[in-house]
């Protein structure tokens, strides 16, 4: 089992990252501010205008310790990382069963499975926890409607029908979602999702942190051999990591719990985010260094496995999940077990 290890997040405009010996140095106006042995960690990632030497871009390649680069608003750029684990046997029986339709349904219907049951978990968390201050009767009307859904999926379906079942349950659970933000609501709202640029607070959080939870995701598969860009749900386009984008349907709830913690704590402000002359909404840097401490929290917080039974940080699930989907693609495990919260 892989180990669980920290990842670097770098957000200080003009800081230069370099190897000095067997550790990561981050320097700031030429002055070290913060130096790091290299075992400690399984990623580096940098925002906006971040600098590193080539030797330690390097000497991360060879001790498996992927770099990437951001905006500074969290737009991915680019990534450096070394030699690819696993066989080329793996990678090719993942292509062929991508070409196989009916393989790719069942697939894609394990994964949304999962992100319906845990959007439904997210709705049966919140009704326990703040029973007074949620509408029980919307709430109640959701969560059968999510119990649908999931029904429908136990049929033997095809992938445009599945993407239908996703959007309905999609919708269903996004439009409930605007009742879970219980605090500051005037400047804390959901209407709806969107993307590119993102238009309000709340969906500047979700993009933001789904943007580290794909990081995450993509690193997780190529650990394990597996290629992040062919998928099953998510087919091949360029520039697309469709398996990547399969995977992290499972842990968008996940997601979304940390967004609406973040919301209901109080641990973000409304002058954190700044609203461009075009509307779309951007955090500042002290904004992001918050949500970025609280992921990287959240992912340290044990819990146990549900289906190896073992415990576990919740950042190496992850690993655990594309370790699974390797060992049903060698035909070691008769399907693949989703990562459902309990």
């Amino acid at each position: 089992m892989k180990k669980h290890l920290n990842t670097l997040f770098v957000t200080t405009q003009g800081a230069y990252l370099a190897k000095e010996g067997e550790t990561v140095v981050v320097k700031i106006e030429r002055k070290v501010r913060l130096q790091l042995p290299i075992h400690t960690l399984e990623s580096i990632v940098c925002f906006g205008n971040i600098g590193a030497s080539p030797f330690l871009l390097g000497f991360c390649g060879e001790r498996g310790v992927s770099f990437s680069f951001h905006t500074e608003y969290g737009k991915f750029l680019a990534r450096v990382q070394g030699a690819v684990s696993g066989n080329v046997l793996l990678r090719r029986q993942q292509y062929r069963f991508a070409d196989d339709m009916k393989f790719s349904a069942q697939l894609a219907s394990s994964f949304i499975t999962a992100k319906i049951a845990n959007s439904r978990h997210n709705l049966k968390r919140m009704g326990r926890d703040h029973a007074d201050r949620l509408d029980r009767k919307s709430l109640k009307e959701a969560i059968s409607r999510l119990n649908h859904s999931l029904d429908r999926l136990k049929r033997n379906l095809d992938l445009d029908t599945i993407r239908g079942v996703e959007g309905d349950a999609s919708h269903v659970y996004f439009q409930f979602f605007d009742n879970l933000i219980l605090q500051n609501k005037k400047d804390f709202y959901f209407t709806t999702r969107s993307r590119r640029p993102p238009l309000d607070r709340i969906n500047c959080l979700l993009s933001f942190l789904y943007m580290m939870l794909m990081n995450d995701i993509r690193s997780a598969l190529e650990s394990v051999g597996l290629d992040p860009a062919v998928g099953y749900l998510h087919r091949d386009r360029p520039g697309r990591f469709g398996l990547a984008l399969d995977m992290m349907e499972e842990f968008r709830p996940w997601v979304d719990r940390i967004a609406l913690s973040l919301v209901n704590r109080s641990q973000v402000k409304s002058k954190g985010f700044k609203i461009s002359a075009g509307g779309g909404v951007r955090m500042d840097d002290e904004t992001r260094k918050t949500v970025l401490t609280v992921y990287q929290k959240k992912k340290q917080e044990i819990l146990t496995h549900p289906f190896i039974d073992e415990k576990m940080p919740t950042g190496l699930l992850f690993h655990t999940q594309a370790l699974l989907l390797s060992r049903f693609f060698r035909g070691d495990m008769d399907g693949y077990p989703p990562m459902i919260w309990r």
